[in-house]
């Protein structure tokens, strides 16, 4: 196992980036054919004409095997060549060969084991994003599986229901390696979800969304803070076609971008039903007609596709920024090609939450970065992340309420809790829409916004981070160290 201080001889000796100041110099060494890093994009291939291609099903990933309760996988960390654009093999990071990276279905109250090998030329970490996990699991920014070597994650799944999912999170390489492919999905059910009617099965559909910016050889074109990202993927196709039924389909929504914001629409206005947020089911079914999701954040939404007769199409839009709306306005285009019994409904409750408890402790927490220059600073309460540095203290077994402040005029911010799901109280002093009342693992704060938090610390003990999860302004340093005692 590499150490926090041990990880930084590895990460300068493979990259020379040094892993506590906000500057960063370049990774072209680590990536030595991934592509360019310009900050003025250069022409880029076509992504080919929108709706042509099919949108992928991510690949299950099977257990290995049992040892005791436990279910055994192994995953190889490693390059690899996918076709993103039409007709042009693409270097891309994988985990096991995949772009995006495979689904692992796991139950609650059964483990899982996984074995990570690392076969890249840089170090990484996996984190099971929203999971409640030992330190020595968790992903922790410095605690990396050095070039070559093996490392063993345990996930006790002790905890309800979620669509986790998992991705790099070595400190300065996150940004890079999870753009250029990694990232996975982790889907956990319980005895409650499985009761519920639901639609499952082949109805039952993982959806990764992010962006991505291709040079002009269709080489996946990375630069820290890119906001020129101007082609949208939907599982690895850029704007494919998914052929449904004339009937509900459940669709699990990952927001993996670097720093995107999505703002998800049916181009006919069309109703959302979302059911469930980052921290799995919530109360009740939520009907609205959009569904925001900045980085790293999850939807679990039905769709009722009865209502389009067979042979029409719907486009699923995105209308929020940054990039023009003939690029970023389009995701994915759904075509209803048949009709389809259905057995499955939305139950008007759907779980209880648990009761929030009296708070032993309140704490302000401020996200600023510099807004101009070549290189700004990321800060949480005015410092960059050090990794020798404790920044709370919080006491085992404790409930605690954190206001979480984003203190910029112009930049985005969202906010990462690891270890714990939490419930959001306000945001800006009102009640949190409908969509984020369940459990959450990260929030978003729009410019000048203030949202308050509660969370209950009372699985393990130990150093866990919380930070932005726009990647690119944790890895200048907008991340902080929590110490649960």
């Amino acid at each position: 196992m590499i150490t926090r201080r041990s990880a930084l001889s590895v990460a300068l000796a493979t990259t020379g980036v040094g892993l506590t100041g906000a500057g960063l110099a370049p990774l072209v060494a680590a990536h030595p054919t991934a592509g360019t890093r310009a900050a003025t994009p250069p022409a880029a291939p076509a992504a080919g004409e929108k709706f042509r291609r099919p949108m992928p099903l991510l690949p299950v990933k099977r257990p290995l095997g049992t040892a005791g309760r436990s279910d055994v996988y192994e995953m190889t960390i490693k390059p690899a060549r996918a076709e993103i654009l039409p007709g042009i093999q693409t270097d891309v990071l994988t985990y096991d060969g995949h772009f995006p990276g495979p689904v692992i279905k796991a139950r609650t109250g059964r483990p899982v084991v996984i074995r990570q090998r690392n076969r890249l030329t840089v170090p990484t970490a996996v984190h099971l994003h929203g999971a409640a996990v030992r330190p020595d699991s968790d992903g922790d920014p410095m605690d990396v599986i050095a070039p070559g070597a093996d490392r063993v994650y345990h996930y006790p799944n002790r905890q309800p229901n979620a669509p986790l999912w998992f991705h790099d999170h070595a400190h300065h390489l996150e940004a890079e390696n999870t753009y250029r492919g990694l990232s996975g999905s982790y889907l956990l059910t319980d005895a409650t979800e499985r009761a519920l009617p639901l639609p499952a099965g082949r109805y039952d559909v993982v959806i990764a969304l992010r962006d991505a910016r291709f040079d002009d050889q269709g080489r996946l074109a990375y630069a820290m803070g890119d906001r020129a990202r101007n082609t949208l993927l939907a599982n690895g196709v850029p704007y494919p076609y998914f052929e449904v039924a004339a009937r509900k389909y459940r669709l699990r929504l990952l927001n993996a971008s670097n720093q995107r914001r999505f703002e998800l629409r049916l181009a006919d206005g069309g109703p959302l039903v979302q059911i469930g947020s980052d921290g799995g089911l919530l109360a009740a079914p939520h009907t609205t007609d959009h569904i925001p999701l900045s980085a790293g954040e999850r939807a679990d939404v039905v769709v009722d596709f009865s209502r389009y007769p067979a042979g029409t199409s719907v486009v699923l839009k995105n209308t929020t920024g940054p990039g023009p709306a003939e690029e970023t306005g389009e995701v994915l285009r759904f075509d209803v090609v048949r009709t389809a019994d259905d057995p499955s409904r939305i139950p008007a409750r759907l779980r209880t939450l648990p009761p929030l408890p009296r708070p032993d402790a309140e704490r302000e927490v401020v996200l600023r970065m510099d807004e101009g220059g070549e290189h700004p600073g990321a800060y949480i309460d005015e410092k960059v992340y050090d990794p020798e540095r404790v920044d709370a203290f919080v006491k085992f077994g404790t409930s605690e309420i954190w206001t979480v402040t984003n203190a910029n005029a112009r930049a985005e911010h969202n906010f990462h809790l690891h270890l714990v799901q939490f419930r959001v109280l306000e945001r800006d002093g009102r009640p949190p829409q409908p969509g984020e009342s369940g459990l959450k693992d990260t929030v978003f704060l729009a410019p000048g916004e203030t949202v308050r938090l509660q969370a209950v610390f009372d699985s393990y003990r130990g150093h866990y981070v919380y930070h932005c999860h726009m990647f690119e302004h944790g890895a200048r340093g907008m991340m902080a160290t929590m110490h649960i005692r």
